[in-house]
């Protein structure tokens, strides 16, 4: 097994395997399941804010599904060419060393298991108005929510597989409900709201990164089945169709989304809600709306919680195998789930929980996921000049140019983050700086075990 840099050694022996019983419904519904949650029912006010006119409200999603698409063809080709367990690890591994793996594969599992705390807190707190007794109880729920997923998923890989393709599609028909209904459904008009002006001048650009920033954050997710190439049973096909069919119906709820949201309610009042589809939904079912749109909200984050911890303990195996994390984490069983990787990463989102810390380390985390963008990037360049023979079942349309713009968006979105949150930036680039001392002692200590 290649290790990039020589230094991970050889792969550490395990009696069972990951299991090949995973296809394109599947595919389709852990990529659309880990993007499309709750953000996308929120994130619409805060745009507004920041841009309060439609055209530019518009163009700013628009602008982020092309620049999801970009990245799709990037994913899609690492993924169908290195279709194994752990995703983005396996690629900035494989491509950059086994620094640049290390520092991948551990700030995307601390971020999504600090991800899947918030996500469980946000169903605790919703469930209190939909299930009588729950309220107050929003912390033991979430804890709740976890323990039944994590036991669920410890029968094996199909049946969190099945979770992931009923939340999907739950998810989808009920936000293309809320879509159908706000179109055909009378409503009371809403008054505009004068009091939020349009930037100017050297204003605008900023309020445009600022905007990008949050549309950016609500389209990620949807390449989170390169994390599954060892379980699909044709990764080179199933891996870059699911990503772009997954892909364009994310773009298109979003716009159609955002569309209904404008029809519904004025621009400038949107920009004063904290919960757009909240609002939206009151004005179109009255005080029923309040309980249809927290239903919606559940399940949506309820997909994204089993998505997270579906893929997570296959970045952790993968790690394993390369000596850069437990050797436990390398345990399958015969369900196909990594056991061990499982465990871990549920017990480090319930750690999350009883600190109360996910919030604030999200907000840390988000900067290098940009980082992460960027480092996917540079390994389809690298990979490309330096293993030019390799086979691809797919190759990146475009390349390089659509690479190219991918890259300098990504750079120029980086260098918004930074200026925008200068002291999370500053974290965050502390953090990135510590990872390689951290990364020096992990290797230090795996070369003493035995093989």
């Amino acid at each position: 097994m290649s290790t990039g840099d020589g230094e991970a050694g050889s792969p550490i022996k395990h009696e069972r395997g990951l299991l090949r019983v995973l296809g394109m419904a599947f595919a389709l519904a852990v990529g659309i399941g880990n993007t499309i949650g709750g953000g996308i029912l929120r994130t619409p006010g805060e745009i507004a804010a920041l841009l309060p006119n439609v055209t530019l409200f518009m163009a700013v999603w628009v602008f982020g599904g092309f620049n999801a698409l970009l990245g799709a063809t990037v994913y899609s080709e690492l993924g169908a060419m290195i279709p194994r367990a752990g995703g983005m690890y396996v690629f900035a591994q494989r491509a950059l060393g086994g620094y640049a793996g290390f520092f991948v594969g551990y700030t995307q599992w601390i971020q999504t298991c600090s991800a899947a705390a918030a996500l469980a807190v946000l169903i605790g707190e919703y469930s209190g108005a939909l299930v009588p007794g729950t309220a107050g109880h929003a912390g033991a729920i979430a804890f709740a929510v976890l323990a039944a997923l994590f036991a669920l998923q410890l029968v094996g890989v199909r049946w969190g597989a099945r979770m992931q393709m009923a939340t999907t599609l739950a998810k989808a028909l009920a936000l293309g409900g809320l879509v159908v209904a706000a179109f055909v459904m009378p409503h009371a008009a809403a008054a505009p709201d004068t009091a939020v002006a349009m930037p100017h001048g050297m204003a605008l650009p900023v309020a445009l990164v600022l905007a990008l920033q949050g549309v950016i954050f609500t389209y990620n997710g949807y390449y989170a089945v390169i994390a599954f190439g060892e379980e699909l049973r044709d990764p080179g096909r199933e891996i870059p169709q699911s990503m772009f069919r997954g892909l364009l119906l994310i773009i298109a709820v979003y716009l159609l989304l955002n569309a209904a949201f404008l029809w519904v309610l004025p621009i400038t009042r949107m920009a004063h809600l904290p919960f757009v589809g909240g609002a939206v939904a009151q004005a179109l079912f009255g005080p029923r709306g309040d309980l249809i749109i927290r239903g919606i909200v559940m399940v949506s984050v309820l997909g994204t919680i089993n998505s997270i911890l579906l893929s997570q303990p296959r970045s952790l195996l993968a790690m394993a195998r390369d000596r850069l994390f437990l050797r436990q984490a390398l345990i399958v069983n015969a369900g196909g789930t990594p056991v061990a990787g499982l465990l871990l990463s549920t017990l480090v989102a319930g750690l999350f929980l009883l600190s109360g810390t996910f919030r604030a380390l999200l907000a840390i985390t988000a900067t290098l996921m940009v980082v992460n963008y960027l480092l996917m990037y540079v390994s389809l360049i690298v990979l490309r000049r330096r293993e030019p023979e390799a086979p691809r079942p797919y190759r990146a349309w475009g390349y390089p140019w659509t690479t190219g713009i991918g890259l300098l968006i990504t750079v120029v979105f980086l260098a918004g983050v930074a200026r925008s949150d200068p002291h999370d930036a500053l974290i965050a680039l502390l953090v990135l700086l510590a990872s390689y001392p951290l990364y020096r002692g992990v290797r230090m200590l795996r070369r003493r075990e035995a093989p």
